[in-house]
């Protein structure tokens, strides 16, 4: 019986756990928050402020994470395909490992910023409850749009013209 209960309380904590689909238009914080972190390829830090007048795409996520791996390519892609027009992806990793989160960017070519996230930047963003959550950022600093789960190609790139036009 103690068991059962056991494998049944286990079994709720994983699905408790597991990654949220994408629901597109959440309500996000109006601007965008300031913050400071440390580039995991560099060690330099990056601030908030060298952003100003872009558009981004700000992910949270973890190299544990699949949905989190499955949007890599589609990442890389969007950053190719907008960074020349005042556009850039910004990755901000929760792994507690620089080192785990170093060997990722390199063995995927990650060709965006990516730093290791602190309690602040999870809480100024309106608390990171699950992951990949990401939010698009318009040239303004404002919020446009948050994000969870796993974000279709197609998607980033029709919310991404909105703002970019």
């Amino acid at each position: 019986m103690i068991r059962q209960i056991t494998i049944a309380v286990i079994f709720a904590w994983l699905i408790a756990l597991m990654p949220q689909p994408y629901v597109g238009d959440v309500k996000a914080a109006p601007q965008m928050p300031s913050f400071e972190l440390e580039d995991v390829v560099s060690g330099d830090p990056i601030s908030s402020s060298s952003f100003q007048g872009k558009s981004l795409l700000i992910t949270f996520w973890a190299t544990w994470c699949p949905p989190c791996i499955q949007e890599i390519p589609n990442l890389i892609k969007l950053q190719n395909e907008y960074g020349a027009n005042g556009f850039s992806v910004v990755a901000i990793s929760v792994d507690q490992e620089k080192g785990v989160v170093q060997k990722m960017v390199n063995r995927k070519e990650i060709n965006y910023p990516v730093m290791m996230a602190d309690k602040a930047v999870t809480r100024d963003f309106g608390g990171v409850y699950g992951i990949p959550t990401s939010f698009l950022v318009s040239k303004k600093g404002t919020v446009v749009k948050r994000y969870s789960g796993f974000i279709p190609h197609s998607v980033l790139v029709k919310d991404l013209q909105q703002i970019i036009n």
